[in-house]
Parts: structure tokens; sequence; C-alpha cells
């Protein structure tokens, strides 16, 4: 995918981050899917993409209402939607230029690491043109932008680890898992590197990219500790940063990952040994709720009892005495909920007890 010079480029700016080469090509050409220019108007330029919710938060409040009349903003992201074109996305840009120029610009991402405008000031620039700027003065510009963003964001050491989930939970977002994000660099690097991805030295540790039941139980006590974060299970650049700042407090090298050291420092901010830090009531379990439609605990008779525990065991993979003893305490009063809606809410009190401790 990338020319002599360019893969001199690359090296360059991975020895900075401290990478691999190999592992900052393959971001770029997963983020970029390949694409490093584009082409208006006779002009080589950086590919962008529109945020018309951005646009709708950052526009002058006095054209907020024309730039939603004109299809410019919208308060819901997606709800402008990106034409085919580059060329038909440029002209977008203009328009939406006309009304605000530093929140057009500030509204797009730009170039092969699809970095948003609106992060210029932390990325150093002057402004968001002096940005835009350095994206149009070519591929090292676009490089040089794409990397600004890895060391501000704290996503370097991700890299360096080969920790290609956490690198995607903080570069691309919560959903990293769902687009595959993690496993595409993976691939990519394998491809560019010539060999197997080496395995990460925080495999099996809480880090960027897990979540679940031992996610909400780190973030419970973090939070005990007193570091603002908010428990809800998903480990993030939030949750990386309370890990470290808390690693820094305890004297504690301060990674971001919440490995054996920093797991014990915790156990100090636990009530007792067999506490469970986190855990979510099941009338709180979002399938449990779908399943009674917000009437409460699930309710249903004795009877069906065992049909629900044996099916939950073969639809859920759990072994027949905890789904027995998860069917019996949802167990309550009278009336039945279906044996299809009762195995839907197991799994999901299951789902919640589970961790995901994301892959390298």
């Amino acid at each position: 995918m990338f020319t002599a010079e360019q893969r001199g480029v690359i090296a360059a700016a991975a020895k900075t981050l401290g990478c691999e080469p190999a592992a900052l090509m393959a971001v770029i050409d997963v983020e970029s899917a390949g694409e490093i220019f584009a082409v208006v108007k006779g002009h080589q330029l950086p590919v962008i993409r529109w945020e018309g919710h951005y646009f709708y938060r950052l526009v002058h409040t006095a054209k907020r209402g024309q730039a939603v009349n004109a299809g410019l903003a919208n308060a819901k992201a997606g709800g402008v939607k990106n034409p085919k074109s580059q060329a038909a996305r440029y002209a977008l840009l203009d328009r939406a230029a006309n009304l605000d120029k530093q929140a057009a610009y500030s509204s797009c991402s730009w170039g092969i690491g699809q970095v948003m405008g609106a992060h210029w000031d932390t990325l150093g620039f002057a402004s968001v043109l002096a940005m835009v700027d350095r994206c149009k003065a070519g591929f090292a510009g676009q490089v040089d932008v794409m990397c600004r963003y890895i060391d501000k964001f704290g996503l370097a050491d991700e890299l360096r680890r080969h920790d290609w989930a956490g690198f995607a939970r903080g570069y691309n977002g919560p959903a990293y898992a769902k687009y595959g994000y993690h496993t595409k660099i993976k691939t990519a690097y394998e491809r560019y590197r010539g060999a197997a991805s080496p395995a990460s030295p925080a495999s099996g540790m809480l880090r960027m990219g897990s979540h679940g039941a031992r996610v909400r139980e780190l973030q419970q006590l973090l939070a005990r500790a007193g570091q603002p974060i908010t428990v809800d299970g998903d480990f993030g650049p939030s949750t990386k940063a309370a890990v470290k700042a808390f690693q820094m407090a305890a004297n504690i090298a301060d990674d971001g990952v919440a490995g054996p050291q920093t797991l014990a420092a915790l156990q100090s901010y636990r009530v007792g040994p067999d506490e469970t830090p986190g855990a979510i009531p099941a009338q709180l379990v979002s399938e449990v709720q779908t399943a009674t439609k917000g009437g409460g605990i699930v309710v249903m008779v004795a009877a069906l009892q065992k049909q629900i525990s044996d099916t939950a065991v073969s639809l859920t993979g759990i072994d027949a005495s905890a789904a027995q003893t998860i069917s019996g305490a949802l167990m309550a009063g009278a009336g039945i909920l279906g044996a299809g809606l009762a195995v839907y809410a197991i799994y999901g009190l299951v789902k919640s007890r589970r961790t995901y401790e994301g892959t390298s």
C-alpha cells in the first residue's frame, strides 16, 4: 500500500512514538481504508468526513437554526449523512464554512487518521486552520497529525505492547469490537511485519478495551480510593486515567493497566473479603428489564423453573447448577413469563457477571 518514501515517513514517525513501523503502518492502513488522498478539482486533498452533530454544537448559536435548515447540522450523531464523493463532501464543507469557518473545519475529521478538527488545540496547533494546513501539506503532514493524536491521547503505549484491543478502544471508541477494529489492525500488523503478532504483556489483565463485572469492581474500588470515575463496566480512557492516577499515588508503575500489583493495592478498599463491589442488582440488568418491560424481577411459577433452567443451559452455555440457582432467584409471586424471555433475562444476568479482557 505504501511507497518507499511513505514508509520512510512512517518509520520516522514510529520512532518518535517508540513503536514499530509495522504497528503504525497497520493503524494507518485500517483507518484510511487504503485511501491516502482525494482528488478534488485536480488537487490532492486529505480525505474528510463531515460530522453534523459537531457542527450543531460548535456553530455560532445565532446561526444554528440556519445550519439545521440547510441540512448541515443535527443534534443527533449521523443525522447529517455524508455524501459519497469527496468532492461533494468538500462542497458541503464550503457551505458550512460560509456560515462559520472555524466551526466548520472543526466539525470534520481529517486525513488518514480521521482526526477531528475540534482537537486542534489539544494537538498543539495555533488554530484549526493551522491543523488543516498541516494535513494538506502531504502525506507527512497527515501522519504528523495522526501521531500527535496518538501521543496526546495516551495510546502510544498500547501500540508499543501490541495491545490492539486497547488501542482500538481508545482510538475508535466503545464500539470498536463490534466493527472488529482490533482484529483488523492485528491482521494488518502481521502482514506488514511478516510474522505473527507477539502476545501483549498486558494480556489477561484489565486494561483499555476490557469490560464487564471485573471492570465494574475495579471502578468501584478506584472510586473509593478517591478517583473521579463512573462505574459503568467499560474500561475506556477515563478509567485508564484513574488507574494511572492511583498507581502514581501508590508508587506503582503508572502504565494504566490494572495488573496484579495494582489490584492488590486496591484490596484495602473492600468492605469485606467476600464483597463484590460494582455488582449489578438483577432488576437493573438491561435484559431483565427488557424481558419484564420494566415490571421488576422476572416472575414465573415453579412448574416452569426446570424447563427454563434446562433451556438456559443449552442456549447460554452456563452449567446446570448455575442455571437452576439463577432461575430460582428470578421466581417471585405469581404470573408466568414466557420461557424464551426468561432465558433472555438469565442470559443478561450471566453476562453481567462476566468479564471481557480484550484480545491482543
